[in-house]
C-alpha cells in the first residue's frame, strides 16, 4: 500500500535507548509521503537520560514532522471523535504501555491515542521494547496479538545471553509493517532473530 497522504500518528514511549533507531523510521515514513503527527508519553517528553535531553528530542521530532507534539491526554482525545488518523504507530512501546494497553488502562497521551484509534476500528501498530517480554509481559503480548486492529512490528530477543526475557522490535521494519497494517494484515514473520549493532542499545 502507498503511504502517500496517509495520516499516521507516531507514539513514542520511554524506552529512551531505542530513540536513536526509531527517529530515522519517522523520517522514512515522511519521505514515503505520510503525514506524521508526533505523540510522546509524558515520561518520554520530560525525562533527561544518558541517551539525551527531552527538549532536544522534542525539537528534533517537531522539526522533522512540521507539527506540534501531542503530550497530554487532553490533546490526544480528539483523535477519536475527529477521526484524525489512518494509523497509529507506538514505537518504542515499553512494557508498561504494553501492559496498560492490553488491560484497558488509559492514563497517558499514547494510551488515549490508542483507545481513540481503536474506537474507530482503525489500526494500531506496536513495536515492543521491554525487558520482561518473555516473563511478566508475555501474557499481555498474547492478549494484544488476539486484539482486533492491533498489529506488531516483528520482534525478537535483543540479548539472549545477558537478558534472556527481553524483547525488542526490529525498528527497521516499521515502514513495511505500517503498510501491511493499513491493509489489515500482520507482517510476517512475526518472530525474528537479530543482533543489535551497538552494545549501548538495549530495551528498557
Amino acid at each position: 500500500m502507498e503511504l502517500n497522504g496517509k495520516r499516521i500518528g507516531f507514539g513514542i514511549t520511554g524506552s529512551y535507548c531505542t530513540f536513536a533507531v526509531v527517529f530515522p523510521e519517522i523520517r522514512r515514513l515522511i519521505d514515503a509521503g505520510a503525514v506524521v503527527s508526533p505523540i510522546m508519553s509524558e515520561a518520554a517528553a520530560s525525562v533527561d537520560t544518558r541517551f539525551g535531553k527531552a527538549k532536544d528530542f522534542i525539537n528534533e521530532i517537531e522539526q522533522m514532522c512540521g507539527q506540534r507534539l501531542i503530550t497530554t491526554i487532553a490533546e490526544a482525545e480528539p483523535i477519536g471523535p475527529r477521526r484524525l488518523l489512518d494509523l497509529l504507530i507506538i514505537a518504542p512501546c515499553t512494557g508498561n504501555t504494553l501492559a496498560k494497553m492490553a488491560n484497558g488502562i488509559t492514563d497517558t497521551s499514547i494510551l488515549m491515542a490508542a483507545k481513540a484509534q481503536l474506537r474507530n476500528e482503525r489500526p494500531v501498530l506496536v513495536a515492543v521494547s521491554t525487558n520482561d517480554g518473555l516473563s511478566n509481559n508475555a501474557a499481555n503480548i498474547g492478549l494484544l496479538l488476539n486484539r482486533r486492529h492491533v498489529y506488531m512490528v516483528p520482534f525478537g530477543q535483543d540479548d539472549p545471553d545477558g537478558k534472556s526475557r527481553s524483547l525488542v522490535a526490529d525498528m527497521t521494519l516499521v515502514l513495511p509493517a505500517a503498510a501491511m497494517a493499513l491493509e489489515g494484515k500482520q507482517i510476517q514473520p512475526l518472530l525474528i532473530q537479530f543482533k543489535l549493532v551497538s552494545d549501548n542499545r538495549s530495551s528498557e
